[in-house]
């Protein structure tokens, strides 16, 4: 994608706290700062640029391969939830991946339910590109064929039901920079 066609790239979470001992460049806080605004509802094509076509992310509830998918997965948050609320993070380390503490409140729409969630977030990334995030939630993630077959199919409907803007103009219609 050209960069005309997805804007220009405007994090909102720059506040990055890092653990006693972990700095991060600018790259590396650019990359913790596009996924922290994913995960807070706040997706945009210029932070999906900043993902690799063939990266995944996985979560206990999907395993999105492909840019179709992954994106699909972080505008869907915006569908699913009314409010998300960040309520702390902290990253681990700077390595590859990047390691991050994240606790985040989750309402569902609809039904007003309310759910904290705390998650290892891992940030792999290569050329200056994330190639996968994982979030584990309480540090895990479920590994056995049933749930696995359940966390691929929703990679697939998903993308069926979540309209991802085609263009920056699209993606300022949303409320989404």
């Amino acid at each position: 994608m050209a960069s005309n066609d997805v804007g220009e790239l405007k994090i909102e979470s720059t506040n990055i706290k890092t653990a006693p001992g972990v700095s991060l460049d600018s790259h590396q806080q650019t990359l913790v700062g596009s996924v922290l605004d994913l995960f807070a509802g706040r997706p945009s094509l210029a932070k999906l640029a900043l993902w690799k076509d063939d990266a995944v992310f996985t979560d206990p509830l999907t395993i999105a391969e492909g840019r179709k998918q992954y994106s699909a997965q972080w505008y869907g948050l915006q569908t699913a939830f009314s409010e998300i609320e960040r309520l702390g993070h902290e990253v681990k380390s700077n390595g590859n991946p990047i390691t991050m503490d994240l606790d985040t409140r989750y309402v569902i729409k609809g039904i007003g339910k309310e759910q904290k969630i705390h998650s290892l977030v891992e940030i792999y990334h290569e050329g200056g590109k994330i190639t996968k995030v994982a979030d584990k939630w309480d540090g895990k993630l479920p590994d056995s064929t049933i749930s696995n077959a359940f966390r691929h199919l929703n990679s697939v409907t998903v993308p069926q039901m979540v309209s991802v803007p085609k263009n920056a103009e699209e993606d300022a219609k949303k409320g989404n920079q």
